[in-house]
């Protein structure tokens, strides 16, 4: 039987078959089409019009299907009025207008009291912000809103007219409080966000129905995968059980988790400022959200844009492994590091805050990045084996960055641990067999991941631990401890 995933990133978006045959999975990449947000007016918008338009011919060019099914980013949303129409083109979650609405939020409800009706990091990404900061403009939009759905459910509900958001992004939003199942309506009250607009949630394997499409490829059904692409990668992470495993999918963010049966909302997990959001098959992900590979991807923007011609990713790696390690380490997640800008100027600053100096060229910079981010992952793993009281004993990478060879045995080098690369494909591959368990195909999430584990190989970077990480780590905590003290002044 063949089905289609449609997945839409933060840079493009694919259409990617699947082909299954009772022992494998077998992947075609139909189409990709880019993703370039556009900005008007001062505000950052994604283009969901051109972006459904693509994804059509993606489907169009498919041919007979049994079933499609759409994942995206979380925290983004569209508006709908009464009559199902957009009202506004949905912003895109690096706009400016979420600053300072982290502080107007806990001035209205304490921080501690989000956390515990919800369960979700800090991040002023979030759509609880996004909403907040149309509360504080008045915007008119909100007042004539009849339905939030969240990116996947819009084009979802595009496709087959059903409005439904599914539980996964839902998750995402923290407007949803996971240990009723619910909206959190009274948090959402006391911000003077109209929980009217939270309609239904259903959960990841729902079928929404029918494609509506004139395209001549026979009866389709539209059904809900893990709707956030985060939820279908980590669906399709082929465990090794036998070890207590964390993963990272690893692209432009990069999420390093834990697959838990329930959320863990603690003091402890609030601290480590840890997310809880939902999963496939009634799991949660404890995880932390890290910059990624989006520092990298700015770089080459702004070196493109620049005197440097736009560098190939292959080539930015084997300058950096080129280049000398440990020149500089700095925290990934500085919060001046979220929004389009000269990232390798701000790099700079980072690094020199940090006490460090940071080369110009690109494969100082590149490998400054990777660096950084394989010590935040080692952080990040602490701070879950803490937060849970267990010990990781290996850590399995999927997406794109399983494909970034030297970022893959960084990782291992610093965070002591062997890393097990692969699927690329994770979040393609989790949408389509969360499409087969519900068209009955594959009887268990466990059953699917068996599947993947026959459909593709695995590679193993065992770790070469070194003083240089360690000087590294304990350079990273200093500039950690700085920069709060910098906050707090």
């Amino acid at each position: 039987m063949r089905l289609l995933a449609i997945d839409l990133g933060a840079e493009t978006g694919r259409a990617v078959a699947g082909t299954f045959d009772g022992e494998q999975i077998v992947l075609e990449e139909v189409c990709r089409f880019p993703n370039r947000p556009v900005e008007t007016a001062g505000t950052l918008h994604w283009d969901a019009l051109r972006l459904y338009a693509d994804l059509v011919d993606g489907i169009r060019a498919a041919g007979r299907i049994a079933s499609v099914g759409i994942d995206t980013w979380g925290v983004d949303f569209g508006l709908l009025d009464r009559a199902g129409h957009l009202l506004g083109n949905p912003v895109h979650y690096r706009d400016h207008r979420t600053e300072g609405m982290l502080e107007e939020a806990f001035r209205r409800v304490p921080r501690q009291e989000i956390y515990a009706r919800t369960g979700i990091q800090f991040m002023p990404i979030n759509t609880l912000y996004q909403l907040l900061a149309l509360v504080r403009s008045g915007d008119p939009q909100l007042e004539a809103a009849h339905r939030l759905l969240m990116m996947p459910a819009l084009i979802a509900y595009w496709l087959c007219g059903t409005q439904a958001d599914e539980f996964t992004a839902a998750t995402t939003t923290q407007c949803y409080d996971p240990q009723t199942g619910a909206w959190a309506t009274d948090l959402l009250d006391r911000l003077d966000i109209p929980s009217r607009i939270f309609g239904e949630v259903v959960q990841p394997g729902t079928e929404l129905g029918p494609l509506r499409l004139e395209l001549d490829l026979g009866p389709v059904k539209v059904i809900a995968p893990g709707t956030h692409d985060t939820a279908s990668a980590v669906a399709a992470v082929p465990f090794d059980t036998q070890r207590r495993p964390a993963y990272i999918s690893s692209g432009t963010w990069s999420l390093v988790g834990l697959e838990m049966p329930h959320p863990v909302i603690s003091s402890a997990a609030l601290d480590s400022n840890l997310t809880n959001e939902g999963g496939v098959a009634g799991t949660f992900r404890l995880l932390k959200n890290v910059m990624g590979l989006w520092l990298l991807q700015e770089c080459r923007r702004a070196w493109a844009a620049g005197t440097i011609a736009e560098l190939p990713y292959d080539d930015l790696l084997r300058l950096a492994e080129q280049a000398p390690a440990f020149g500089a380490v700095i925290d990934p997640d500085d919060e001046r590091l979220l929004r389009p800008g000269d990232m390798p100027a701000m790099l700079s600053t980072l690094a020199a805050e940090n006490g460090s100096s940071l080369p110009p060229d690109p494969g100082s910079v590149t490998r400054c990045i990777f660096e950084s981010l394989a010590v935040k992952y080692r952080w990040t793993i602490e701070q879950l084996e803490q937060v849970t009281a267990s010990h990781i004993e290996a850590i399995h990478v999927v997406g794109g960055g399983a494909n970034n060879r030297l970022l893959c045995q960084m990782t291992a080098d610093a965070c002591g641990r062997p890393v097990f690369a692969g699927p690329v494909e994770a979040t393609a591959m989790g949408n389509l067999v969360l499409q087969a368990m519900t068209l009955g195909l594959v009887a268990s999430l466990d059953q699917a991941r068996e599947l993947i584990r026959r459909s593709v190989s695995v590679e193993t970077f065992e770790p070469m631990p070194s003083r240089g990480w360690e000087d590294a780590w304990h350079r990273s905590h200093r500039g950690r401890h700085a920069g709060a003290e910098r906050r707090l002044a």
